[in-house]
């Protein structure tokens, strides 16, 4: 059995609808389907996601959401209308999306979420319409009927273990089963959400508890690439890496597939194939466990991420101090804050956030606290900050791997703030400058990509 999921540009309109269910035919171990909600049609557009947020906005301000309401639903309505659905098949929609604001929710934050998650609901149910319209079995399965079951944080919800006990009891029969993404249920019955593109979360979760021997996630590249496209003309797809390469490579910024949805496919020993929904015949990429992984080349990819901050600590001595880190910790526990890395050294230490988390002031009263708690020599923020990840699994058989990646960017003038390698030998993460970012990852793949035959 093979779950599928599809991303928001695969589900946009009719034609694309239409893709995904020659896709869903041309393979009847495609069993079960998760959806998106309709994404760009084309530049410019709008998310329907971002469109319920509006909607949500001008509910919680009491506003008037006529227009909006009528927005939303014209986009599942033209779609409906692309396969001649009539009205009484998409009034479900419609009277869903009408009693949105009507719904009782514990405070604004969980109603966000429940706005936010119609947007695939309604879409999976769409889906479902469309296909036995067109003569195909297929069924809806809202998240509350599978038994998923989320944690209490409405926009930024984790699945709960009773979860895959509820979906290793789902009966798979011989319709498709249509999944929305992105959201689940708390255990006081609200919906809440994963953070944004969760939909590949639910596809991970959905494939581990139906113990699927495939998860296919369909989105709008070949494949994914060793480079940021962007960034590199031409990078070369990668056909096969191993999960935690994704994961170290996700946490950077490959944005094709969320690096929290690879967690419950270990978890599984699920294979995932990414694969091109306007050009589903060619491969993609596998993502598979590390047992038995050979790799082609020294490394895998190489990516970028601007998205961070650093806190640098000097004083003298700092290693012989007991409990200076837990100081350290005890004050970001006090202000809500996750670190990163801690990197170190016998006077000095260097702390990276991820700088999403932070506000002027949450930054200007953290340091003084440390400041007072450390008594520092010296302590310098530095917002001008991004991390480059050298991820490959034939990096821990290889000798001289850092010399290969420091060499290219000390030629091009790019300075190191920080190096610090994990201990699974297959990823080098390096600190630069934001602006050096972009050139630091074509150099280190220039560096390595020109001159092995992969």
């Amino acid at each position: 059995m093979k779950v599928v999921k599809f991303g928001g540009s695969s589900l946009a309109d009719g034609p694309q609808f239409e893709k995904v269910i020659s896709i869903m035919k041309a393979d009847p171990e495609r069993q079960v389907i998760i959806t998106s909600a309709p994404g760009k049609r084309h530049d410019g557009d709008i998310k329907v996601t971002d469109l319920l947020i509006k909607y949500a906005k001008l509910t919680i301000k009491h506003a008037n959401t006529s227009e909006i309401l009528k927005q939303i639903f014209s986009r599942y309505q033209a779609i409906g209308a692309y396969f001649d659905l009539n009205e009484t098949a998409l009034a479900p929609i419609l009277q869903a999306l009408s009693e949105l604001p009507n719904a009782d929710y514990p405070d604004d934050d969980y109603l966000m979420a429940a706005f936010k998650a119609h947007g695939e609901r309604l879409n999976a149910r769409l889906m479902a319409t469309v296909m036995n319209h067109l003569g195909m079995k297929a069924r809806f399965v809202d998240p509350k009927e599978a038994g998923i079951i989320v944690s209490d944080e409405p926009n930024n919800a984790m699945v709960l273990p009773e979860t895959y006990e509820n979906l290793s009891h789902f009966n798979v029969d011989d319709a498709i089963l249509v999944f929305p993404g992105f959201f689940g249920f708390t255990p006081a019955g609200q919906i809440a959400t994963f953070s944004r593109g969760g939909s590949d979360i639910i596809g991970a979760i959905v494939a581990r508890g139906l113990k699927a021997d495939l998860y296919e996630n369909f989105t709008d590249v070949d494949a994914i690439y060793a480079a940021n496209p962007k960034l590199v003309d031409r990078p070369i797809a990668i056909h096969r890496m191993t999960y935690r390469e994704m994961r170290e490579l996700s946490y950077a910024g490959f944005s094709v597939f969320h690096d929290e949805a690879i967690i419950p496919a270990i978890q599984g020993d699920i294979p995932i194939n990414v694969k091109n929904t306007n050009r589903p015949e060619l491969p993609g990429t596998l993502i598979v466990p590390e047992k038995g992984f050979k790799p082609a080349q020294t490394i895998t990819g190489v990516a970028s991420s601007t998205r961070f901050a650093a806190l640098y600590i000097h004083r003298y001595l700092l290693n012989k101090e007991v409990g200076f880190t837990l100081k350290l910790l005890q004050v970001f526990k006090k202000y809500n804050v996750s670190y990163e890395h801690m990197p170190s050294g016998i006077d000095d230490l260097t702390v990276i956030f991820d700088r999403t988390q932070f506000d002027e002031d949450t930054v200007h009263n953290m340091c003084h606290d440390i400041r007072e708690a450390l008594k520092p020599d010296t302590m310098e923020w530095i917002d001008d900050y991004a991390i480059i990840m050298v991820v490959g699994e034939g990096m821990r058989d290889k000798i001289g791997v850092i010399e290969q990646i420091i060499q290219p960017l000390a030629q091009h003038n790019i300075g190191v703030h920080m190096i610090n390698q994990g201990a699974s030998r297959i990823s080098i993460m390096l600190g630069t400058r934001r602006a050096d970012a972009e050139e630091a990852v074509k150099s280190i793949y220039n560096a390595f990509f020109s001159k092995e035959t992969v």
